[in-house]
């Protein structure tokens, strides 16, 4: 049985160490002999999984040097036979589609329980397909009706999503710049552009929207 495999290799692309820590080890307890690595930015995914043959990328939506929708073309073109499940914290009724469209074959909220890690970790290594419950019906829903949870979001491109979220966290204009390897005006363009899409003024009012569409 695939399931049984013995030295699964799994890329782990997380920009937070504790994050990584705790995935790591559910997954280990899953799977004792799988060979784990860990990355926290875009560029050192990208370079390692040209290094090293896997079977698995788990990997965070907000990371430096890089979107996923960037990510997942370059494993696509580069890796078409690595499966990409993103782990994320946001609401997986609103993205989770969004990333399955771009070509990811899993979403897995980092709220899940150890239980659920393991279903969606051993489904991806199996199948190459990772739908919880809730995925399923927002599927179900956009097929039969064509409608999806209504959100502003969807008006914004990955790159303005991204600094939406980094926004959101209170990151200077500075310090987003320098995580994402691109100039402070052209933050400062990003974010004006994302604050007349969503009709807002103010970080407050993001961040008021995001929780709106992420509770």
């Amino acid at each position: 049985m695939k399931d049984l495999k013995l030295n699964v290799r799994i890329v782990v692309a997380d920009d937070h160490g504790i994050v990584r820590m705790g995935l790591v080890q559910t997954v280990k307890r899953l799977k004792p002999d799988a060979l784990i690595s860990e990355v926290e930015d875009y560029k050192s995914l990208y370079k390692i999984i040209l290094k090293e043959e896997f079977d698995l990328a788990i990997m965070d939506v907000n990371m430096p040097n890089g979107t996923v929708q960037e990510a997942i073309h370059y494993i696509k073109i580069h890796k078409p036979e690595l499966k990409i499940l993103i782990f994320s914290s946001q609401d997986e009724e609103l993205y989770a589609i969004r990333y399955l469209k771009m070509g990811a074959g899993g979403y897995l909220s980092k709220q899940s329980s150890p239980e659920v890690v393991k279903d969606a970790v051993t489904a991806m290594l199996d199948k190459g397909r990772y739908f919880s419950d809730n995925v399923k019906e927002a599927m179900l829903l956009e097929s039969l009706t064509g409608a999806t949870k209504d959100s502003p979001f969807e008006a914004l491109s990955d790159r303005e999503l991204q600094i939406a979220n980094k926004l959101a966290e209170g990151l200077p204009l500075k310090e987003i710049s320098n995580q994402l390897n691109i100039h402070s005006s052209t933050v400062s363009t990003y974010k004006n552009r994302l604050f007349e899409k969503l009709k807002i003024k103010s970080v407050p009012e993001l961040v008021e929207i995001l929780r709106l569409y992420n509770q």
